[in-house]
């Protein structure tokens, strides 16, 4: 993608490529190729109105069917927030009462768009030319030029007192460097995002989900959020869009968030007839102990997150598996109890274990009709090996 194929993409020319390019693409790039340059497109719109398509085709697990008026580029894509973390972050900023808002690296616009869509005018900026004219064309593409104005500009240089809010996407990639972990190195650095809550209270900061607990502003909240059980952010809530020191928020069917301390100790105790797996964004958040609370659960390890309970207790936080053996990890005993039981499928998950499940796969030599959950974790510091009946 150039700017210039961008703006060709945007014509009526560019509009009938990409439907045409939608209508011959049936998996076989080559031959989709060949049979958009049959309908007069020349090659270079073509390969374009191609790339699009096929983008706008893996768009539409994070954007439905936004995604097919959209534009994007790869790296775009890839670090593009999901529409429903978007939405649900945009509504919450609407009912606290947020009517503007600075939206600094707004990427391809997922964040502004949600924005727009919730009632709130957001000024968009982006350092990359080409991401600020995508953004651009994404926001007229929904019909949301009037409630976001998108500009190419450094974020430092935003007067970002003269909103409401601020919402900060700093940059963690480097062209050639893939990810960026220090804080320090984003774009721009975390001395500047981090700032930005004494210049505007009301401020939001998107981040990876690995960040420190310890960067957390004074009284901020730390939000982390998992859709259909992957962990896809952490956000920081600052001034009076904090609401409780730590919430896991999980996005499935049915939205769920868990919310506590981030500080407190579960219990600990004895292995028990189940065994629940939490949901990252809980562990992340540092809410075990409130998960281990309300299913009225313990761990056996105090630095391990699998919590044990008696009774099985329905959550949406984690998955609960029932314990059917327990027992001292050795290779052997454990290839000889899978044999006994028939089990050819076997689900490994594993927590303070340096095994690897996929050669521990092979060198248990399955075979038999059965299934079963295998966890591989520690006990009082022991390794232990549990075979589970999943549920």
């Amino acid at each position: 993608m150039t700017p210039d194929l961008l703006a060709r993409l945007r014509t009526p020319e560019g509009v009938n490529a990409l439907a045409n390019a939608a209508a011959v693409d049936h998996g076989d790039p080559l031959a989709a190729a060949s049979a958009l340059r049959s309908t007069g497109v020349d090659p270079e719109l073509a390969a374009a109105a191609l790339t699009q398509v096929e983008l706008r085709r893996k768009a539409a697990a994070k954007f439905g069917e936004r995604a097919a008026r959209m534009f994007f580029t790869r790296p775009g894509l890839e670090q593009a927030t999901r529409a429903a973390v978007a939405d649900r972050r945009a509504a919450r900023l609407a009912a606290a009462g947020v009517g503007t808002m600075a939206d600094l690296g707004c990427g391809l616009g997922s964040d502004a768009l949600a924005a727009a869509s919730a009632g709130i005018f957001v000024y968009a900026v982006e350092a990359d030319p080409l991401t600020a004219q995508i953004a651009a064309a994404n926001v007229s593409a929904l019909g949301l030029d009037d409630r976001v104005k998108v500009d190419c500009a450094d974020a430092t240089t935003v007067r970002v007192e003269d909103y409401d809010a601020v919402f900060a996407d700093p940059a963690r990639r480097r062209a050639g460097r893939g990810r960026v972990f220090d804080p320090n190195s984003y774009s721009p650095p975390w001395g500047f995002v981090a700032g930005l809550t004494e210049r505007v209270p009301r401020t939001v900061l998107k981040l990876a989900p690995g960040i420190d607990h310890a960067l957390l502003p004074p009284g901020a909240e730390g939000e982390w959020v998992s859709v259909d059980g992957d962990l896809v952010e952490a956000a920081f809530w600052c001034g009076p869009l904090a609401e409780v020191p730590r919430r896991a928020t999980l996005l499935r069917s049915q939205a769920a968030e868990l919310t506590g301390s981030g500080t407190a100790k579960a219990p600990v105790g004895p292995v028990g007839a189940y065994v629940y797996d939490p949901d990252p964004a809980v562990v992340r958040s540092h809410l075990v102990a409130e998960f281990a609370a309300s299913v009225g659960g313990r761990l056996a390890d105090p630095d391990i997150a699998y919590v044990y309970a008696d009774e099985p207790a329905g959550t949406p936080f984690g998955r609960r598996l029932e314990i059917t053996d327990v027992l001292h990890f050795s290779l052997k005993r454990l290839r000889a109890l899978l044999r006994e039981r028939g089990v050819g499928r076997l689900e490994i998950r594993k927590r303070g274990s340096a095994l690897e499940p996929d050669q521990l796969r092979r060198d248990l030599r399955l075979s038999g009709p059965e299934a079963a959950s295998l966890v591989l974790t520690r006990v009082a510091g022991a390794p232990t090996a549990l075979l589970c009946r999943p549920l």
